[in-house]
């Protein structure tokens, strides 16, 4: 039998962990061609082979739709849990308050988090759970043939679904309603926005919703609607154009070089996030500035994208329980029994 032997130059693919990028895909999509699920998942592989991110140091999440069969196609290496119909934020909460060691990635839909899971997903926000919560959002139940879902826009038509007559679900919205720490908008039609976005996500301390707005080439691609590849290319106004710079460990200058309209974000782990703004002055860490833009973009049907809001001093949900160094469920019988005298004394009060 003949020995094959690697090629000249192949380590040169190998990340600071020792992986290669296909230690970080999942199996073969069965989506449609064409769908911007597809992008995202394919930035969600980059991003995390350019942190240098081990795999097994995450876990994944879904509920039920196109979104929700995503995380199939990404972190083969990792454990994940696809859950019932907007379900998922309580999964993940338990799942990662067992074991604060781990990032979860959850991926929802805009129907399965702004429709049936709208409680839950609301509930993750304020509990700020270490997570990246992406909402592959295209206005429609894809899996269920095209039913307009609580994001598609007042006024859209569609073949078999006459008008919708209801005004839409902000996503982004919600979740600065909701207290959450780290809020983000991009388009799947722009995948180095998504990239950088995501590895911002990743790097942020408590939950990081990102809402992208994934359009579905088979039910709702129509040149108008506000879901499609068209209209998002046409209607994209980014608001800053944003770097994710690694946690910085060489060398650097005493103090940054001067550059016109950019602002740098320390993130907890030393990472930087440098925002060069597009539109003057924009303050990713005003709530007041983000609802702002927010409101305009929906009242001009522009869609705004980049990093809306964030906020790096509210501790996360297992920060506040101030749970030991060892995760929960590696906890054995002995560590979680109470002493004998304590036993006593509970029973003393009790009886």
């Amino acid at each position: 039998m003949t020995e094959t032997l690697p090629m000249a130059g192949a380590a040169a693919n190998v990340n600071l962990a020792g992986l290669t990028k296909n230690d970080y895909r999942g199996a073969p999509t069965t989506l449609c061609q064409g769908c911007g699920h597809n992008s995202i998942s394919n930035q969600i592989v980059s991003a995390l082979y350019e942190m240098n991110i081990v795999p097994e140091d995450i876990v994944k999440f879904s509920g039920i739709g196109c979104s929700s069969k995503s995380p199939t196609y990404f972190l083969n290496r990792s454990f994940g849990f696809n859950s019932l119909h907007g379900r998922m934020p309580s999964i993940a909460t338990g799942a990662l308050f067992a074991d604060h060691h781990l990032k979860g990635i959850g991926v929802s839909g805009d129907g399965d988090s702004a429709s049936i899971g709208m409680g839950q997903f609301k509930h993750i926000m304020r509990r700020n759970v270490n997570m990246l919560y992406i909402v592959e959002n295209n206005g429609v139940y894809g899996l269920t043939k095209g039913q307009f879902s609580a994001t598609a826009e007042k006024g859209l038509q569609l073949k078999k679904q006459g008008e919708n007559l209801y005004l839409p679900v902000d996503i982004c919205m919600e979740a600065l309603a909701s207290n959450a720490t780290f809020i983000a908008r991009s388009f799947a039609g722009n995948p180095k926005q998504v990239k950088e976005l995501l590895k911002a996500a990743l790097a942020h301390d408590g939950i990081a919703v990102l809402d992208i707005i994934s359009p579905c080439v088979t039910f709702n691609n129509q040149d108008n609607a506000y879901h499609s590849y068209a209209w998002g290319k046409d209607h994209e106004e980014p608001l800053h154009e944003i770097s994710y710079i690694a946690p910085r460990n060489e060398i650097m200058l005493e103090r940054e070089l001067e550059e016109g309209g950019t602002c740098e974000v320390a993130m907890h782990d030393g990472s930087i996030i440098i925002l060069k703004n597009l539109e003057k002055g924009y303050d990713p860490s005003s709530r007041i500035e983000a609802m702002r833009v927010m409101e305009e973009a929906q009242q001009n049907n522009w869609l705004v994208t980049g990093l809306l809001y964030l906020d790096t001093r509210k501790p996360t949900l297992t920060e506040m329980f101030d749970l030991v160094d060892t995760p929960l469920n590696r906890l054995t019988e002995v560590d979680l029994r109470p002493e004998r005298a304590m036993i006593d004394k509970v029973n003393a009060l009790m009886f």
